[in-house]
């Protein structure tokens, strides 16, 4: 009996319905207002909402309706900072063609924001105005942005007809035309649609009668039913890239001319650029260079072809290879490789920008020829004048010390080869002085070696102080030298007389 009641009772009550969340705003209000908590919206007019849609931005009401506001009103963000301060603040816009009026209330923690358009009367519809003239504004901004944009601009269907272009685009396509043509549709086309086809960036020209040709970087963006595509100018990228191009042919041109053999590493240590030269010094072919092998692989070839010193181990090698790119690196690489054919190459690594790396190698086999030859031949002249029983000194045009030898560190107690000074004529005239009575010969030898030009040979004596009498001569050499000889007078025999005495001088 009780269900039964209870099921009359619910068939005979309404059904309740769900609650609906309502806008404290009309629907037909023309005002646009907005009203927030803080940053977050909490409730707005029908025209506000339209605002708020009709802006390009994304993201929450607040950031898009500032964005819209900064726009048009100067410092808005300090001067909403005065509203929870004045309670109520009135901005009129910056640019007073726009005629806006920006009404800012804070009530009960809540902020109030109301646009008005004043050209219209506010209970008429205000609100369309101003989402009318947001929109307006907002397509004029664009128009003006892509006519002033420095890039070309157009759409082409999918047939290829160039259905629409901006202002820069006009203009080329009215300077290619003849003066006899009009401009007709679809638009003319300045550029083949192969970047369209591909889907790839490429780079065209355009070419104009009587005037230099232009270079593009042409892309495209797809879309349903068309393609968006931009011509941005690359001359300046044109120029560049010929500028270096000639530089690096003359630099090639340069390389391939000299006898020392280059090869540059990028930071890879991958083998970028390479001469002639270093074809011949390191045996290695042109395909394998070509490669562009890493300098470990570089290396370990022309280890197999005998053109590196031949290391005790492989392992001790590859270390040394290791520390060769580290000192090169750092620019502190230079050494002389002797090769087992006899060959002397001389090493130099040096660091170049951005981590790269240039190894040069010359081949200094004449010249380590050369310098071997001179040494020998300076040993095997020391060695003969160290066989004579004169004491011989050679000084040069400056009056260095140049050569002596053994009879003469015998002689005069002093070997100019042991010290580190500076033997010079005036130093050993002093030890000479030192070593014997007084004379004015060894002035003169002073002065003699400091003459320039034609001298005559001459000859003279001096005492020693154990009271052994030294014949002297110096004559002139090659270049400017002198030599200085010195010998032991003996003694003379009952009834011989002298040619000169102890401090007498006489010339030749």
């Amino acid at each position: 009996m009780a269900a039964s009641i209870a099921m009359i009772v619910l068939w005979v009550l309404p059904p309740r319905e769900s609650p609906t969340q309502t806008s404290i705003f009309a629907e037909t209000a023309p005002e646009t207002v907005f009203l927030f908590d803080g940053e977050t919206l909490i409730d707005s007019t029908a025209s506000a909402r339209a605002l708020l849609a009709a802006s390009p931005m994304k993201g929450a009401a607040w950031g898009r309706l500032m964005a819209f506001l900064a726009a048009r009103f100067e410092n808005l963000e300090a001067q909403l900072l005065r509203v929870p301060i004045e309670g109520a603040i009135e901005l009129a816009p910056a640019d007073r063609s726009k005629p806006l009026i920006l009404k800012a209330e804070h009530a009960g923690g809540l902020t109030r924001l109301t646009l008005l358009d004043v050209t219209k009367d506010i209970p008429a519809s205000g609100g369309d105005v101003i989402t009318q003239r947001a929109i307006s504004d907002e397509l004029s901004l664009l128009r003006d942005t892509i006519a002033a944009a420095p890039m070309l601009l157009w759409r082409e269907n999918a047939a290829g007809d160039v259905i629409w272009a901006n202002g820069p685009y006009l203009l080329q396509a009215y300077a290619t035309l003849d003066e006899s043509k009009e401009m007709g549709w679809p638009l003319p086309r300045l550029f083949s649609r192969a970047a369209a086809k591909s889907g790839k960036d490429q780079r065209q020209s355009l070419s104009i009668s009587g005037k230099p040709t232009i270079w593009f970087d042409i892309s495209s963006q797809p879309e349903t039913n068309s393609d968006l595509m931009f011509a941005i100018p690359a001359d300046s990228a044109v120029q560049a890239e010929s500028a270096l191009r000639d530089f690096m042919q003359t630099l090639t041109k340069t390389f391939a001319q000299l006898p020392i053999g280059l090869a540059i590493f990028d930071r890879q240590r991958k083998l970028q650029l390479f001469n002639p030269a270093l074809m011949d010094l390191t045996q290695l072919p042109a395909d394998f260079l070509s490669l562009r092998p890493s300098l470990l692989a570089v290396l370990d070839a022309m280890r197999d072809r005998k053109m590196l010193p031949e290391p005790k181990d492989y392992r001790d090698w590859r270390r040394q290879i290791i520390e060769i790119e580290k000192a090169a690196a750092t620019g502190l690489y230079e050494e002389t490789w002797s090769l087992p054919d006899g060959q002397t190459y001389k090493v130099i690594g040096r660091p170049h920008p951005n981590g790269a790396l240039a190894l040069l190698i010359e081949d200094i086999s004449s010249e380590m020829l050369r310098t071997r030859r001179y040494r020998a031949d300076l040993e095997l002249g020391q060695s003969v004048i160290d066989h004579m029983d004169d004491a011989i000194a050679v000084f040069s045009q400056s009056g260095q010390l140049v050569m002596s030898n053994s009879s003469y560190a015998t002689l005069w107690g002093h070997d100019p080869a042991e010290t580190l000074a500076d033997n010079t004529v005036r130093t050993l005239s002093a030890h000479w002085r030192a070593q014997s009575a007084p004379s004015a010969i060894w002035a003169e030898v002073e002065e003699y070696v400091a003459t320039v030009g034609d001298r005559d040979s001459w000859r003279g004596e001096a005492r020693l102080l154990d009271g052994r009498l030294v014949g002297c001569r110096f004559a002139p050499l090659a270049g400017g030298s002198t030599l200085a000889t010195f010998r032991s007078v003996p003694p003379l025999e009952s009834g011989q007389t002298r040619l000169a005495d102890s401090v007498g001088l006489r010339r030749a």
